[in-house]
């Protein structure tokens, strides 16, 4: 996959794993013909430094051939500045130099850039766009997507704005522009989808004319009734560990047995397998809070050490087919479960439960809902749930259930009343005092 360029070369290579060993692939993937995966990377050799030792600088993250070469012959000095880049070329050289984002936002990064803003803005130069022209652009995208009758979500606008705004803003850092043209842009206001429960009402609607809600959670008894369902299911324990601690898929399917502790009831998460250009690959959770440590109950501990010993008997069944690698959750022959597979398998058996639907990450906001209405504190919900605020769990969550929020007022009420009726006021405590003791003027 290599190819020289002048004095140096570029390459593609990408972070697959392999799934048995975790060693990095890198440019043996078999992947790599595929157009979309993995990454161009430049190398350049150096003039020797002081020990005499040849020097090697690498860059990589750049989408296609093309412009790894460019990179590389600009950066081995190629005549001629900045002055007159394009809006599409600096969106390249931009995104290639951030070096501390996860490989999805990169990829999320590089769509955005791809399906908006090259489409509307990427031919004119860096230097001469105005906020009038990125208006022009959000106002095209809106009114191109009410042609088609489709519908583009105000978060998704909200997104291409960051992205576009992040990348101007670094063109201001660089000097080659003094003010960002995204300042002053108009978009339409983000109104966050709210979870509810499905009460008997919305069941009956749903039963009845198909109505569901966008975020839909089980009730405490329809979560029990599902759980009951899929009792014999070999990956029982996977969803049983959902209902009760609201992991996310792909943190749930990267777990070891080395990450679970019974002896002191914890599940240490610090990994989530993702699958990536049709290979399951290994990272890190999604934010820094991802990397947590989760209290476990006795019915999750319990239902953990079963699955084990039903893993053990697969393993032996599996003899010398089986593919070792400690995951906790696996297919019949010890490769991990992937992420995709898993919402598959959740969404047969919901069908055959007959309860209203609901997504595999919908049992994540419903292990909110039940921990809110067994009296849990939003921050330790918030640390079960690897969320990076807490501020993002109440504003998610405390909607959901209004009876704890009517819990809460009427504690309130009875905490003031009831100190009222038993403390008397300042004011009647100085009357009784001093009655009798006054003199008129």
């Amino acid at each position: 996959m290599e190819v020289v360029v002048v004095s140096g070369s570029v390459f593609k290579r990408c972070g697959c794993r392999d799934a048995v060993t975790g060693r990095l692939l890198g440019m043996q993937c078999p992947l790599l013909p595929e157009e979309g995966h993995g990454s161009w990377f430049f190398s350049v050799e150096l003039p020797a430094g002081p020990n005499a030792r040849r020097r090697r600088l690498r860059r990589g993250g750049f989408s296609t051939r093309e412009s790894a070469e460019g990179a590389l012959t600009r950066f081995i000095g190629e005549p001629g500045g900045a002055s007159g880049i394009t809006v599409r070329v600096w969106s390249e050289r931009w995104l290639a130099s951030r070096v501390a984002i996860r490989p999805e936002t990169r990829r999320s990064y590089r769509e955005l850039i791809r399906n908006y803003l090259v489409p509307h803005l990427g031919a004119e130069p860096l230097a001469e766009v105005r906020t009038a022209d990125v208006q022009r652009m959000f106002n095209s995208i809106i009114s191109e997507y009410e042609l088609t009758g489709e519908v583009l979500s105000a978060a998704t606008l909200q997104r291409i704005h960051a992205v576009t705004r992040a990348a101007f803003n670094a063109a201001i850092r660089e000097g080659l522009i003094s003010v960002t043209p995204t300042r002053g842009v108009e978009l339409p206001q983000v109104r966050p989808v709210r979870a509810v429960v499905w009460s008997d009402e919305r069941v009956a609607a749903w039963r009845r004319d198909g109505v569901r809600p966008a975020i839909a959670v089980w009730t405490t008894a329809q979560t029990a009734v599902f759980l009951r369902a899929i009792r014999a299911h070999r990956l029982y324990a996977l969803f049983h560990l959902l209902v009760l601690t609201g992991l996310r898929r792909g943190e749930a399917c990267g777990l070891r047995w080395t990450d679970f502790d019974p002896d002191a009831a914890t599940l240490a998460v610090s990994r989530q397998v993702q699958r990536r250009g049709g290979c399951l690959v290994e990272s890190a959770p999604k934010s820094n809070a991802g990397i947590r440590m989760v209290a476990l109950d006795h019915t999750t501990i319990t239902a953990l050490r079963q699955h084990r010993h039903r893993q053990d008997q697969e393993r032996r069944a599996a003899g010398s087919a089986w593919r070792e690698g400690g995951w906790m959750f696996t297919y019949a022959d010890g490769r991990p479960v992937a992420p995709d597979r898993l919402t598959r398998m959740f969404a047969g058996l919901v069908a055959g439960s007959g309860l209203p639907p609901v997504r595999l990450h919908d049992l994540r906001h419903g292990a909110a809902c039940l921990a809110l209405a067994a009296g849990g504190e939003v921050k330790n919900i918030s640390t079960m749930l690897g969320h990076a605020s807490i501020q993002i769990t109440a504003d998610t969550y405390t909607s959901v259930l209004p009876r704890t929020a009517h819990d809460a007022a009427e504690r309130t009420a009875t905490m003031l009343f009831d100190t009222g009726r038993k403390t008397r006021s300042p004011v009647r405590r100085y009357r009784h005092r001093h009655a009798g003791t006054a003199t008129c003027r």
